[in-house]
C-alpha cells in the first residue's frame, strides 16, 4: 500500500475506533486537575495509551510524543504528536465539542495532520510538506471533501476565534464577531474550512498545534508565531511539556496587518 494512503487509513480507523469508545463515556468521566491547571480524565489516559500502542504496532520505527505521557521529542525521522482529547474540559462537562488530534512529523516538522471530532462526526486532514523534500498527496479535507481558507474580507458578519486567555482583545475594536470554542484544534480548523477569518491561541502546547499546522497551511491559511520564534523543527532530546506557542492563524496573508496588532500582546506579555 502507498505510504500516505496507509498513514491516512491508519489515522482514520484509529481515531474512529477510539472516538466511539470515548463517546460512550462522554460527560461521565471524573476530571482531576493537572499541575498546569488543565483537566485530565481516565478517558484521556485510556485514549493516550490506545493511540500510542497502535502507533508502536503499525509504525514501530516511528517515535511518539503525547500530551499525557511522552514529552521528550525522540530522535526518529518520523514522529507522531498526539492529543487524545483536545477539549477535555468540554468532554468532562458534557459539551459536545472535543477531538482527537494526530500530527505526523518528518525530521521535526509536521507534514500530515488528522483531527477527528466524534460528537460532530467530522474529520479534518491535510498534507503539507514545506521544505522537507517529501512528495505525495496535497490539500486539506473535511470528511474527504477539499476545504480552503476564505478569501473574503473582514466584516461584522464574519468570525474571529478567541481562546480563554485572549479575551483582552476586547479592549480594542474587533472587525469581526468573536467566538470561543474551547478546543484549540477546532478553533484553528474553522479557519482552514473557511468558516472563520482568523483565530488566536495564547498558550497552546505542541500537541495542540502539530496536526493543525499541516492542515491549516494545506488549506491556504497563514500561520503567525506571535512570539516571533520559529516553532519547527522540534529538537530531539528536548522536553516540550511546558512550552507554549502563542499563535495567530488568518485565512490569507494580507489579513495579518489587520489582526496581528490586536493580538500581538499575547506573544510578548
Amino acid at each position: 500500500m502507498d505510504f500516505w494512503a496507509d498513514v491516512l487509513g491508519f489515522a482514520e480507523n484509529l481515531t474512529d475506533r477510539v472516538g466511539q469508545q470515548l463517546l460512550s463515556s462522554f460527560g461521565q468521566s471524573q476530571a482531576t486537575e493537572k499541575a498546569d491547571g488543565s483537566l485530565v480524565t481516565r478517558a484521556d489516559q485510556w485514549a493516550d495509551a490506545e493511540l500510542r500502542e497502535a502507533i508502536a504496532t503499525r509504525f514501530p520505527n516511528h517515535g511518539v510524543l503525547s500530551e499525557e505521557v511522552e514529552h521528550i521529542f525522540p530522535n526518529n525521522d518520523w514522529c507522531w504528536i498526539i492529543d487524545p482529547i483536545d477539549g477535555t474540559t468540554n468532554y468532562a462537562r458534557g459539551i459536545p465539542l472535543w477531538g482527537i488530534s494526530l500530527g505526523l512529523l518528518y525530521q521535526g516538522t509536521p507534514v500530515f495532520g488528522y483531527v477527528h471530532l466524534p460528537p460532530l462526526a467530522s474529520s479534518f486532514h491535510g498534507f503539507w510538506y514545506g521544505s522537507s523534500g517529501l512528495t505525495g498527496p496535497t490539500g486539506a479535507f473535511l470528511n474527504h471533501k477539499p476545504i480552503q481558507a476564505s478569501s473574503e474580507d473582514p466584516s461584522p458578519t464574519h468570525l474571529f476565534n478567541l481562546c480563554a486567555r485572549s479575551t483582552d482583545v476586547f479592549k480594542q475594536p474587533l472587525p469581526c464577531k468573536a467566538r470561543m470554542l474551547g478546543v484549540a484544534t477546532y478553533n484553528l480548523l474553522t479557519i482552514s474550512a473557511g468558516a472563520a477569518l482568523g483565530g488566536v491561541e495564547a498558550t497552546p502546547k505542541i500537541w495542540d498545534i502539530s496536526a493543525v499546522w499541516a492542515i491549516a497551511q494545506a488549506a491556504g491559511a497563514t500561520w503567525v508565531a506571535l512570539d516571533d520564534q520559529q516553532i519547527f523543527p522540534l529538537k530531539p532530546g528536548e522536553d516540550y511539556s511546558d512550552r507554549s506557542y502563542p499563535t495567530l492563524v488568518v485565512s490569507r496573508a494580507d489579513l495579518v496587518p489587520i489582526f496581528k496588532p490586536l493580538v500581538q500582546f499575547l506573544g510578548h506579555p
